[in-house]
């Protein structure tokens, strides 16, 4: 209990440390444009995320202990592994065969690339994972995923695909009604806000844009979900700030 007791602090101390707090924000922007995000593998496949997103949310798979996990976003798929790697190891740790366990994640993308499609289902995971192809925004795609959550009790949701506020609005309100009660949505990308305008010239996403203004507006009629202040306090360098909702109710 102790090293818990010396966290919360810690954590309680960032949020009003503003020296602590600018240098976190000086180095995202620095690596924003270094495409630091992109340097990094889980279990041999590009991840294409900060490590200290990573770590929080393997640590919420670990708390929430979700049956479902929900992605919308694939890229090269090292989200998706990670997922099912974790759904593996919660399988291993409660007794249960994975290749029997009916926990598993469904992934989501507009266009699943022939090689990354390849790279996927080569993979020794694969067995976890649900792939499906096409808009996370679109009515029959929305149905193929929930369907998937019928019954499953614990589910984690995590958007990573389109960054325009109509898109992250519209996804939000496709899935977050089937996250349970202590899990999340996990809203990714929401630092966008944070950065200078223009820093995505080729992207349609932008200051004023973006996943983050999705949120706040999103919430403003949702009060069964509250960002937790807490992560965002703990990882001070993360691409989500704002972004890790938890439903309360």
């Amino acid at each position: 209990m102790e090293i818990k007791a010396e966290r919360e602090s810690i954590i309680g101390s960032n949020a009003t440390n503003q020296a602590i707090q600018d240098v976190a924000g000086q180095f995202f922007k620095a690596t924003v444009d270094a495409k630091y995000s992109y340097c990094f593998d889980w279990l041999e496949r590009p991840i294409i995320q900060y490590p200290q997103d990573i770590v929080a949310f393997q640590e919420l798979v670990s708390l929430v202990k979700p049956n479902l996990i929900i992605e919308t976003g694939i890229a090269h798929g090292g989200s998706l592994v990670l997922s099912a790697s974790m759904l593996c190891l919660l399988d291993v740790m409660e007794g249960l065969d994975p290749r029997q366990s009916p926990r598993k994640v469904v992934g989501v993308d507009i266009d699943i690339r022939p090689h990354n499609r390849k790279a996927l289902d080569e993979h020794p995971l694969r067995f976890k994972m649900e792939l499906i192809e096409g808009s996370s925004i679109d009515p029959d795609i929305i149905e193929q995923v929930r369907s998937h959550a019928d019954g499953v009790g614990r589910v984690l949701v995590s958007l990573d695909s389109n960054h325009t506020h109509e898109h992250v609005l519209a996804e939000l309100n496709a899935y977050a009604d089937l996250v349970s009660v202590g899990s999340y949505c996990i809203v990714f990308d929401t630092a966008i806000e944070d950065l200078p305008v223009g820093s995505f010239p080729d992207r349609a996403w932008d200051v004023g844009n973006n996943p983050k203004t999705a949120v706040h507006e999103w919430l403003k009629t949702h009060p069964e979900f509250e960002i937790d202040k807490d992560i965002d306090n703990k990882l001070l360098i993360s691409v989500a700030p704002d972004g890790y909702l938890k439903r309360v109710s």
